[in-house]
C-alpha cells in the first residue's frame, strides 16, 4: 500500500471558494484503494460549517517553534465518503468570518504555519506518506520544509513531495526579510535559483524548486506556462524543470453533475431522451427568470466569476450586437463591478433576452447546464475549467476560446467530417468569438440534425475523474519508484 497525503487550503466538503476545492474532495475517491492510502489535510477554519465541524474529533495536540514564537496546533480528524481527513487547529490563523483575507502577509503567514503544522504533524498522528501532494501557493513550503528541515530521521527520509498548480496568477510573494523571518528558513534558500523572484520572496517558486514534481491542470496549460505571456514571472523556472512537468487535466464528479439524478433540474433526462426532455428545463427558467417563453429560441448560458482572466471584455465589446440576435442570455456570478454593472444594463435594456443574476447559486448553476442550448466561455486564459467540462455533461455546448484546458477538453465542431462537441477561437478578439456564436447560432437554427449530433457527442465524452485518477497514480508510482 502506498500512502498518500493531500495537503491543501481548501476542500470539498468542508469547505470551497472554488475549483481547487473540488479537486481536492473528488480526486482522492476515485484514487485505486487497493493500491493507495490517499488521506487529506486541510486547516479547520472557523467559517466552516457546523454540520462539518460536528463530524470532527480531537486527535491530539501540540506546541511548534512558529515566528519567534510557541504555537498551538491542534489536530482533528474526520472520515467522509470513505476518505480520512485530518485538520490544522488554530484558533489564531483560522478563525476569521471568511477563507481567505485580503491581506496579503497575514495570508502568507497563516499559510506558512500550516505548511510547517502539516509536516509536524505527520509523526503524531502516525501517518508516514510517501507522496505528500500539495496544492497551490499556500502549500508552497511543504516542499521546501521536506527538503531543510524535516529530511533527517527515517520518518521523512524518503518522502517524496509534488506540487500541482491550479492557477499561476497567485503566487504568495512578499518580502523576502519578512518572509525569512516569519518562516525561519536560513538566508541560503533565499537566492534567484530558490525562493527570491525579482526581489520578493515567492512561496509557489519555492514549492516549484523543491518538489519532485510540478503538474498542472491540463496539457495546454503546462506548455502556455511555460512562456511569457502566461508565465507569470515564472517561466523561465517552468522551462527548467519542464522533465519533472506534467498537464494532467481536472475531472468533475459524475454523481454531482449529472443529468438524469440531478435534484437541482425540473426535468431528467440523458444522453438518449434529450431532444425531447431537455428543453422542458429551458421552458422551466425561461418562466423562473422572466424571459420569453419559447422552446425554439437558442439559449446561452454564463456560469463565472466576472473578471478579465474569463474575457469578460470581450463580452462587454460585442454585447449590444450579440443582443440583436435571435438569443437569450442567462449570466450567473458575481465579480468585477464594471462588469456586474454590464450585465444588469443589459438586462434592463432586454428584459426578456438577458437575465442576469449577479450572486452564486449552485441550484441555479446546475439549471443553466441543463437548461441551455450552448453555454459561452471566451477565457484569456484557463488553466483547466471546470465550468465547460460540466456543460458537456449536460448536453450544453460549449464556445470557448482555444487556451489551457479549454482546447484540451472541448473539439471544434468540423461541419465537413461531422466530428466535435463544442466550438471554439483561436485569437483573443471580440470579433472572432462573436462570429463563433453566430457560426453556432446556424447550425442551431438551420441545422438542427447535425446540432443534435454535436449534444450526442458532448454527452458521450468522459471527463469523470477516473481517468484523471489514473494519470495521477501513475505518477505516484513513478516518484516511489
Amino acid at each position: 500500500m502506498k500512502n498518500i497525503l493531500f495537503a491543501a487550503s481548501e476542500g470539498v466538503p468542508f469547505i470551497k471558494t472554488g475549483g481547487l476545492a473540488d479537486v481536492v474532495g473528488s480526486l482522492p475517491k476515485c484514487v485505486d484503494k487497493q493500491y493507495f492510502d490517499v488521506r487529506v489535510i486541510l486547516p479547520k477554519y472557523a467559517c466552516m460549517k457546523q454540520e462539518w465541524k460536528d463530524k470532527m474529533t480531537y486527535v491530539n495536540h501540540f506546541y511548534m517553534d512558529f515566528n519567534w514564537k510557541s504555537e498551538y496546533v491542534g489536530i482533528m480528524e474526520a472520515v467522509v465518503d470513505g476518505v480520512h481527513y485530518y485538520f490544522i487547529d488554530s484558533e489564531y490563523y483560522f478563525s476569521g468570518s471568511k477563507v481567505y483575507s485580503d491581506d496579503p502577509l497575514w495570508e502568507i503567514e497563516r499559510y506558512a504555519y500550516f505548511s510547517k503544522a502539516v509536516l509536524s504533524a505527520l509523526p503524531v498522528i502516525g501517518f508516514k506518506p510517501d507522496v505528500v501532494h500539495c496544492h497551490d501557493w499556500q502549500t508552497g513550503l511543504i516542499p521546501v520544509y521536506l527538503k531543510e528541515r524535516f529530511h533527517d530521521g527515517d520518518f521523512f527520509r524518503n518522502m517524496k513531495s509534488v506540487i500541482t498548480i491550479h492557477n499561476l496568477k497567485f503566487q504568495g510573494k512578499w518580502s523576502t526579510e519578512t518572509v525569512k523571518s516569519i518562516t525561519g528558513l536560513p538566508d541560503s534558500y533565499f537566492t534567484p535559483d530558490k525562493l527570491e523572484a525579482y526581489k520578493d520572496a515567492n512561496l509557489l517558486k519555492g514549492g516549484i524548486v523543491y518538489a519532485d514534481a510540478v503538474t498542472t491542470v491540463s496539457d495546454t496549460y503546462a506548455e502556455e506556462i511555460k512562456t511569457e505571456f502566461y508565465g507569470e514571472g515564472l517561466d523561465g523556472l517552468l522551462r527548467a524543470r519542464s522533465n519533472d512537468l506534467r498537464g494532467i487535466v481536472n475531472g468533475i464528479d459524475y454523481t454531482d453533475f449529472n443529468p438524469t439524478t440531478d435534484k437541482h433540474i425540473v426535468k431528467p433526462y440523458d444522453a438518449v431522451n434529450f431532444r425531447k426532455e431537455k428543453v422542458k428545463n429551458k421552458r422551466a427558467l425561461q418562466k423562473e427568470l422572466g424571459l420569453k417563453e419559447d422552446d425554439k429560441k437558442m439559449m446561452i448560458g454564463i456560469v463565472s466569476r466576472l473578471t478579465d482572466q474569463k474575457g469578460f471584455d470581450l463580452i462587454a465589446y460585442v454585447m449590444d450586437e450579440l443582443c440583436q440576435d435571435d438569443v437569450q442570455i442567462v449570466v450567473l456570478g458575481t465579480g468585477e463591478e464594471r462588469y456586474e454593472n454590464m450585465f444588469r444594463h443589459f438586462d434592463w435594456k432586454y428584459g426578456d433576452k438577458v437575465s442576469a443574476n449577479i450572486y452564486y447559486s449552485e441550484a441555479l448553476s446546475h439549471k443553466i447546464y441543463a437548461a441551455c442550448d450552448a453555454f459561452l466561455m471566451p477565457s484569456l486564459f484557463e488553466p483547466c475549467g471546470l465550468s465547460q467540462l460540466m456543460s458537456l455533461r449536460y448536453g450544453t455546448i460549449p464556445i470557448v476560446r482555444e487556451t489551457g484546458g479549454l482546447k484540451d477538453t472541448v473539439e471544434p465542431y468540423n461541419e465537413y467530417e461531422s466530428k466535435g462537441t463544442g466550438f471554439s477561437f483561436t485569437n483573443y478578439n471580440a470579433h472572432e468569438m462573436l462570429n463563433t456564436i453566430r457560426y453556432a447560432e446556424q447550425i442551431y437554427y438551420d441545422k438542427k440534425r447535425e446540432w443534435n449530433k454535436i449534444v450526442d457527442r458532448a454527452m458521450a465524452a468522459d471527463f469523470s475523474w477516473n481517468v484523471s485518477a489514473k494519470k495521477y497514480q501513475e505518477m505516484y508510482d513513478w516518484l516511489i519508484g
